[in-house]
């Protein structure tokens, strides 16, 4: 009887363990519960001619909808028409709806956005000391809050801000479209975000964010324009979607030099699947460089990188401390891509003059694998630091179809690795055969990262 009970026992925690369908971030959706109570922009007076300011209205509103957080939340639906606004809070237990034809437009007067004090993690604005301009749409110590609709548009008409960036005419930081600070249940689905003025969607210090179904864009000149930046958060999924920027499509951080080291919020537990990513002058996919809070745990799959400059880099520096390991990317076409991967020890600046040289970052377990490549003029540029070397770059089943302007295909320097089935032949650091225990493979079906 005994015997038997102890059978019974094992069998079931073996259906817990391997009865999982994933433990892959995307796997596990999040859904919110449907808002009982709804309420519609033009209530509070709002004027849908792109002209008529709303700031007060939404503001209003949400205001409003606060009172129904613990009755089941609420919603803000947004018709058809372009809402002229300037920045504006969220709150909790909440829904902001854009359907079909509603676009929220950012206004052009920077009197418009407030100006508040820089993330903790990094010391000050990142473009410029002191402080920075808050987002359009913002959620600070939210939890259970969406933004969604019939495919609307919130458009940061970013133009003025990337001349004054350009001309160097800023006081402060420039604003994002949306930034979230450390809330959590965060979804983003079905919206179209179009010229933000720095970065579009911009989680820092959230847990549990889920973004897909959206289209992001802005004009390849742009200056320094991010589609998606997950910041020191964690439990985050980014799938189905459609990115084209004017330097990076998706970026993931955690915090610069002294401030992000005393922070100690690392991005992890990202999960990024099925996206179309191109980027101008930056990278399709990149870590860092303000990774001082750490990068780790995070899967990339059946990406389409294209028209880049770059397609995957590791970026950091002397400096930043913190680490980048435990990445797998894998299933990934890229076209036409200057460069197909990077790791650059010497990337970026510094927030002043306190950071700690002796602060010498990790890069280490960085898997690629499955990948095809057409067009490409660099195979990879891995460029590590001498005092601490990039290690357990991981390269498996990747044929990359190098253009005539390709005067060489790989750059290595203190990096070290293993390769198999790569085409063309990485440099003889890479050359290895897996024959230790530190690549990283994906395990079915439990879609563990593992050490092998």
């Amino acid at each position: 009887m005994g015997v038997a009970l102890l059978l019974l026992l094992a069998l079931c925690n073996a259906i817990k363990i391997n009865g999982e369908e994933s433990n892959e971030q995307c796997d596990h959706k999040l859904r919110l519960d449907p808002r009982p109570h709804s309420v519609s922009i033009l209530e509070f007076g709002a004027v849908g001619d792109g002209k008529t300011l709303n700031t007060i209205a939404f503001q209003n509103a949400i205001f409003y909808l606060k009172s129904f957080a613990d009755k089941g939340g609420a919603q803000l639906y947004v018709p058809p028409g372009r809402w002229l606004t300037g920045s504006f809070n969220l709150t909790s237990h909440l829904t902001l709806f854009l359907e079909k034809g509603a676009v929220i437009l950012g206004s052009q007067d920077p009197s418009h956005w407030d100006i508040v004090e820089p993330l903790p993690s990094y010391g000050r604005g990142i473009e410029l000391p002191g402080r920075r301009y808050r987002s359009l749409v913002n959620g600070y110590m939210l939890r259970d809050v969406e933004i969604t609709g019939d495919n609307g548009t919130i458009d940061g008409q970013g133009s003025v801000w990337w001349e004054w960036f350009t001309s160097h005419s800023l006081n402060y930081s420039r604003p994002h479209l949306v930034e979230f600070v450390s809330s959590e249940y965060v979804l983003v689905s079905n919206i179209t975000f179009l010229n933000a003025p720095a970065y579009n969607i911009h989680p820092v210090y959230c847990s549990n964010v889920h973004i897909h179904n959206i289209s992001v864009h802005a004009p390849s000149e742009s200056p320094h324009t991010v589609g998606i930046v997950p910041d020191s958060s964690d439990n985050v999924c980014i799938e189905d979607c459609n990115i084209s920027m004017g330097h990076d499509a998706i970026a993931l951080k955690s915090g610069w030099d002294e401030y992000g080291i005393a922070y100690g919020r690392p991005t992890a537990n990202v999960h990024i699947r099925r996206a179309h990513l191109q980027s101008s002058s930056g990278s399709s996919l990149a870590f860092g460089s303000e990774m001082s809070g750490g990068i780790s745990d995070v899967q990339v799959e059946q990406v389409h990188l294209y028209n880049s400059f770059s397609g995957i880099e590791f970026r950091t520096t002397r400096g930043r401390g913190g680490y980048i390991k435990e990445i797998i990317i894998s299933d990934v076409e890229l076209l036409n891509v200057n460069t197909a991967f990077g790791a650059i020890g010497n990337y970026g600046s510094h927030p002043d003059d306190k950071f700690d040289p002796g602060a010498l970052p990790v890069l280490q377990n960085i898997t690629l694998q499955n990948i095809i490549g057409t067009n490409i003029t660099v195979a990879g540029n891995f460029t590590g630091i001498q005092d601490s070397p990039f290690t357990s770059i991981c390269l498996s089943n990747i044929s990359l179809s190098i253009n005539a302007a390709s005067s060489t295909s790989w750059i290595c320097s203190y990096v070290s690795g293993f390769s198999e089935s790569v085409f063309p032949e990485p440099c003889p650091d890479l050359e290895k055969s897996n024959t230790s225990s530190s690549c990283f493979s994906i395990l079915k079906p439990k879609g563990r990262v593992a050490i092998l």
